[in-house]
Formats: C-alpha cells, sequence, structure tokens
C-alpha cells in the first residue's frame, strides 16, 4: 500500500465558515437579511401580506445556502440541475464494446 493515502469524507469541512458555508454563501444570506430588514423598517408591516413580502428576500437566501446531504446547498443543486438541462452532454463510450470493434477493424 505504498503511495495510497486515505482522505476522510469531512476533509473539505475545515475550509467552510461555521463548517457548512463559504465566503459567498455568507453574502449572500448578509444581502437577504440586510434587504429584509431594510423592507421592514420602510413597509408598514401592519398587514400580513406587506409582512411575508418584507421578510421573503431573507427566506429565499436562507433557502438557497440551505445545506443538504450529497450537495454543498440548494444553490448548488439548482446550478447543476441548470447546466445539465441547458447544456448539450457529451457521453465518449469507451468500453468493451468499443475495444472490441477496433480489434475487428484491424
Amino acid at each position: 500500500m505504498e503511495n495510497s493515502y486515505l482522505i476522510p469524507a469531512n476533509s473539505k469541512k475545515s475550509l467552510l465558515k461555521f463548517g457548512a458555508f463559504n465566503t459567498v454563501d455568507l453574502i449572500i444570506f448578509g444581502c437577504g437579511i440586510g434587504l429584509s430588514f431594510l423592507l421592514m423598517m420602510l413597509l408598514p408591516v401592519d398587514k400580513f401580506a406587506i409582512a411575508v413580502l418584507a421578510i421573503s428576500p431573507g427566506l429565499i437566501c436562507g433557502f438557497l445556502v440551505l445545506p443538504i446531504p450529497n450537495y454543498h446547498n440548494i444553490r448548488t443543486v439548482i446550478k447543476n440541475a441548470w447546466i445539465f438541462y441547458t447544456t448539450r452532454q457529451k457521453y465518449i463510450w469507451k468500453g468493451w464494446c468499443f475495444e472490441y470493434v477496433e480489434r475487428n477493424k484491424k
């Protein structure tokens, strides 16, 4: 077992702030919360609909940076789904069938 290293599953966690967020996530969340506070001070929040409108930026940004298993957060899932459905996928097959056809052509 020379030159084989065991990398723990949580090795990248030490690079994150609070063990779950990177800098961009905290900026997004901070902007959403700041905008929500600003809207709560500027809008009359005596009606329920206006109160929901005032806190919606914080809720949306909080949802986007929510950590989930197998991905970093919801924002990463949305980005991966966008890339998957908007870019053309190119699959290169080089399995046993490719090698078999190449040997028969010679």
